[in-house]
């Protein structure tokens, strides 16, 4: 090999180290997410972690700085059910669904303060913040008045999130849950329904019987009426026709009792004069 080949050889191995240190010092921070430089023995006077928000190509000296990155995007969490109390002592069970993103401005603090994975503070701080919510705010009410107040019941326990959460540098976009009341409860509120039920449909019963005892009985008083009416019409035909055949049936009884003989005159004079009308 001649000494100019050697001398271009040593430089390509130079670069290449120099490309791979230069690698190992950079990173790309995008912009769905926000990253925190930090120097890994470096602590302020008040004990609290020094840290840099960077974003885009960020270089550093990876022997003593890091850098670590939180998506900016809406995270979602389905936690597992838990139970809380009533102030009756009833055990509901909460199954919630939590949908937030972190505040960019506050990533220093919350890596500062938890120096942990998002999903490490989902199932560390976030959960117990979301507990306390449920169960303080079911402390103030009855199984009834929870039953009967949901929408109520929920927008307490989203605003004690929003306030304690929101202070952490973590923002709620949406927050759903699924309240199931003790079985007991569950029972009874089946049986008063079907209590209700019955009592509503007992009640249809008695105006269906009602209404159908007015029809028959309007229905009763149309036929007496028409059969009243009828016998009156009868009555006035019979009258009617009575008065004028009265004359034609004396007539036809005296025709029907005459045995055809004229009447016999002994003494003088003349015949007497008969009248048939009679």
């Amino acid at each position: 090999m001649t000494k100019t080949a050697k001398i271009l050889f040593r430089i390509g191995i130079g670069l290449c180290l120099a490309l791979i240190l230069s690698l190992s010092c950079c990173t790309v921070v995008d912009n769905s997410e926000v990253g925190i430089k930090f120097k890994k023995f470096s602590v302020t006077e008040q004990g609290k972690l020094k840290t840099t928000p960077v974003s885009g190509f960020t270089f550093y000296n990876p022997i003593t700085t890091s850098v670590y990155t939180y998506p900016v995007f809406i995270q979602r969490v389905d936690y597992q059910p838990f139970n809380v109390t009533t102030k009756d002592a009833a055990a509901f069970t909460m199954d919630p669904v939590l949908a937030y993103q972190i505040n960019r401005d506050m990533a220093s603090e919350i890596f500062s303060k938890y120096r942990k994975p998002l999903r490490d503070i989902e199932a560390g701080y976030m959960r117990t913040c979301v507990y306390d919510a449920y169960r303080i705010t079911a402390n103030n009410y009855t199984s009834d008045e929870l039953m009967a107040s949901r929408a109520k019941f929920e927008s307490e326990v989203r605003t004690m999130l929003d306030s304690s959460l929101g202070q952490e540098g973590f923002i709620v976009t949406e927050f759903t849950s699924q309240i199931t009341p003790p079985e007991s409860l569950s029972a009874a509120i089946e049986a008063k329904n079907q209590a209700i039920q019955e009592s509503l449909k007992a009640e249809n019963l008695v105006k269906q019987a009602e209404a159908n005892a007015k029809i028959a009985i309007a229905k009763a008083q149309g036929e007496a009426e028409a059969l009243r009416i009828q016998a009156d019409g009868e009555a006035y035909y019979n009258r009617t026709v009575a008065a004028s055949l009265n004359e034609l049936l004396v007539r036809q009884d005296a025709i029907e009792k005459w045995d055809g003989k004229l009447p016999e005159y002994n003494g003088g004079g003349a015949l007497p004069f008969i009248n048939l009308k009679q």
